[in-house]
């Protein structure tokens, strides 16, 4: 609940655009101080949270997409980001979309030497080569049960953390379970890779695969929205079947891999989320009257 104490923490910032990034507890507080006060807001769809709650409790998809629908409908603009996802959204009676991709940090991520992976991620570096990797929560919703059941050549290696971790460790006892990592150590792990698996089925971009690509690992995951839309074909190799992907995207550049995620940048992604926001006039929040929408 809230509501109350996030009122008061909009009001003491006096925002000039407000922006609600996600459909839980804290969105929809948001969302009713907006439309109390009548202020513009913009939204933004990272999650098939319909999806993800049916592989839980299986409630229909489509009271979920109602509920949804209902968030979004008073959006200013609801922010997607790519084409494939604007498509199903469009076709399940969402409107006011507007586009807003992602970027990499080029810098953290990128190839590395043996030394230097040796130094921050020596367990990655013992295993045998090729090295399948992937990054990422460690959810039933990311489908990774799916990649650690591939029969292929090497090691495989999961970095990151979630409530399956257990699990899968106890299942699968050959396979590296670096836990969550940060910063250079992440980096480091990514680089140690030969190729990056994404199993999902339901992400609506996955960010990891440009962080994969500017490490200089190929790609290999199924046709979906997300991997539709990212990856192309010289960079990722997509197939219903997984294992065909993956021993695909083995043959792939690394060189290749790396200079098409140079082409995503963080100050291009800025510039369009920028561009999406609905300002309002924020005088009057110094006078004790509601601010108005800014004038178009």
């Amino acid at each position: 609940m809230p509501g109350k104490r996030l009122a008061r923490m909009i009001e003491e910032a006096r925002p000039e655009a407000i922006h609600i990034s996600t459909e839980g507890p804290l969105g929809w507080a948001a969302r009713s101080f907006c439309l109390k006060r009548g202020l513009p807001f913009s939204t933004a769809y990272h999650t098939k949270f319909p999806e993800y709650i049916h592989a839980r409790s299986h409630i229909p998809l489509a009271w979920s997409y109602a509920v949804m629908r209902r968030f979004h409908a008073k959006s200013s603009s609801l922010m997607v980001a790519t084409p494939t996802v604007e498509e199903e959204l469009r076709r399940a009676g969402f409107r006011n979309m507007r586009r807003w991709s992602r970027g990499v940090d080029t810098a953290l991520f990128r190839p590395h030497g043996e030394a230097e992976i040796a130094a921050l991620a020596p367990k990655a570096a013992a295993l045998a080569k090729p090295v399948w990797v992937y990054v990422g929560r460690v959810a039933v919703e990311k489908n990774i049960g799916a990649f650690l059941a591939l029969d292929l050549p090497g090691g495989k290696m999961v970095v990151g953390d979630g409530p399956m971790l257990d699990e899968l460790r106890r299942k699968h006892p050959e396979v590296l379970f670096a836990g969550a990592k940060q910063g250079a150590e992440l980096a480091a792990h990514f680089a140690a890779g030969s190729v990056f698996v994404f199993p999902s089925r339901t992400d609506t971009f996955g960010l990891v695969m440009l962080e994969a690509m500017a490490s200089g690992l190929p790609v290999a995951a199924y046709p979906v929205p997300g991997p539709l839309d990212v990856l192309d074909p010289s960079v990722g190799a997509m197939n219903q079947d997984l294992a065909v992907a993956a021993r695909a995207a083995l043959d792939l550049s690394r060189e290749r891999a790396r200079a098409y995620a140079l082409t995503f940048s963080w100050e291009a992604c800025a510039r369009q989320f920028l561009s999406n926001l609905a300002p309002f006039d924020t005088a009057a929040w110094q006078g004790g009257r509601e601010p108005a929408p800014a004038a178009a």
